[in-house]
């Protein structure tokens, strides 16, 4: 099992990171609250997940421990998978999906891409009772925030890659970022702002 990796970011591609760990380079899938922290060129420890399956073999990579441990507390909940995991984490932070949960405010849930109302109160009644049990405090590397470096694509490109990678629709994303695009410039803070909106 790979628990963490430590290595320099060579490329960015919402949501998955190229890192490069002793000549080797891993592709790790990431929330976008961990993508939107990196550059290229940065040094960092990513803590991951291994999922193994027949025809694949995927990385999911987090800024930090406690993100991870949330990432497999979803695994755990029935018809939740890796994507959807990822999806929740990138919408919701952790303390506002613990929150959410406390509160069981269904309404904030289903405004996940691909979470419906029947799928909301099955992560309710699953997760209330992990959460009890799980700590609040973060572990393992704190990381930097920093901005996104994009290459060939526009900011606004690349922040309506990352939402529908999260499952937004085309239309819902190009209509998020345009409503916040003549406030920011960089593709992070875009992605951010757009994702704030839709959760309104």
């Amino acid at each position: 099992m790979i628990g963490c990796l430590t290595g320099e970011v060579l490329a960015l591609e919402a949501p998955c990171v190229l890192l490069n760990v002793n000549g080797v380079g891993y592709e790790v899938d990431t929330p976008l609250s961990t993508f939107c922290q990196l550059q290229k060129g940065q040094k960092v420890t990513l803590w991951t997940h291994l999922v193994v399956r027949e025809d694949a073999q995927q990385l999911y990579g987090f800024m930090h421990g406690q993100e991870k441990l949330i990432f497999r507390t979803l695994l755990k909940v029935n018809g939740v998978g890796p994507k959807m995991a990822l999806g929740i984490l990138s919408t919701l932070s952790v303390e506002l999906l613990i929150q959410t949960v406390e509160t069981e405010d269904i309404n904030t849930l289903i405004k996940v891409p691909g979470v419906g109302k029947k799928t909301a109160e099955r992560l309710m009644i699953e997760l209330r009772d992990r959460f009890k049990q799980l700590s609040t405090t973060s572990t393992g590397a704190s990381g930097t925030h920093t901005q996104i470096q994009f290459n060939a694509n526009s900011a606004v490109a690349e922040a309506e890659a990352a939402l529908q990678s999260l499952g937004y629709k085309p239309i819902e994303a190009q209509k998020a970022v345009a409503a916040v695009k003549a406030e920011f410039s960089e593709a992070a803070d875009l992605i951010r702002a757009a994702l704030k909106s839709m959760m309104k």
